[in-house]
């Protein structure tokens, strides 16, 4: 894959652990740049994929299917790679949040002497942040309780939702042509069913859409035979160039 591109590492919800925690990787020339959220699952199939621990994450939320991979990402991290601190983008109203479920357990390692984030560079987000000359967007999702889930998405290459509700006012202002969202075949107070999307989001759109974090296999079969993308665990897509960035003018 030259370019960039975008790889699913898994593509279930929290129950269908035979897909795969939901999580991708944006690729560059086949190389990966960052690792958007970090599952046990996930974490697994990234390791599996590239041999090393990765080198930047995002993390949406908090939840452990997209989180739960943390310990043994730290452990790898401190022991295996101990000058390669991993970057760690996290949007700032997450961090407490992420330090409640993965950090705060007393003494990170048995004997001590070092801390949890030791072990990466944490870098509080708001709505946007850099990565190798890349200027990637952050924008806040309906999940569960306002302010602790959120999106990615790099301007003219790529949208992730993370885990949501439809959010047809965020998206109506994005003109990515992949845009990859949670959904299943039906909606609840915090995930999005495709009866949803139907309804919230015009027909434009919904033809951009890249489907995942869905209930198992054959439900994803019968997304695809609704006429829409459904993305499978392992697959990656070639991702158009982000767009050019123009500096400010003061």
């Amino acid at each position: 894959m030259s370019g960039h591109g975008l790889r699913f590492l898994g593509v279930g919800n929290a129950a269908a652990v035979e897909l795969g925690s939901a999580s991708v990787v944006l690729e560059r020339d086949g190389k990966p740049l960052l690792l958007v959220d970090c599952g046990q699952e996930a974490l697994t199939a990234y390791l599996d994929r590239y041999n090393e621990a990765p080198p930047a994450l995002f993390i949406t939320h908090t939840h452990l299917d997209h989180v739960a991979g943390f310990e043994r990402l730290f452990v790898k991290a401190w022991f295996d790679e101990p000058r390669r601190a991993p970057k760690l983008f996290v949007p700032a109203s997450v961090i407490p949040l992420l330090h409640q479920r993965v950090g705060s357990y007393p003494n990170a390692l048995a004997e001590g002497g070092v801390n949890f984030w030791d072990a990466f560079q944490v870098i509080p987000v708001g709505d946007h942040f850099w990565l190798d000359g890349l200027r990637f967007e952050v924008f806040e999702v309906r999940h569960h309780a306002p302010h602790s889930a959120y999106g990615l998405r790099l301007p003219g290459s790529f949208v992730f939702t993370g885990d949501t509700r439809p959010i047809p006012e965020v998206l109506a202002g994005f003109d990515e042509p992949l845009i990859a969202h949670d959904c299943a075949l039906s909606g609840n107070p915090s995930h999005s069913g495709i009866d949803d999307l139907e309804r919230e989001y015009p027909r434009e759109l919904l033809d951009r859409l890249l489907l995942y974090h869905y209930a198992s296999a054959v439900d994803g079969e019968r997304l695809r035979e609704r006429g829409y993308a459904v993305a499978a665990a392992g697959q990656g897509y070639d991702l158009s160039p982000p767009s050019p960035l123009v500096d400010d003018v003061t």
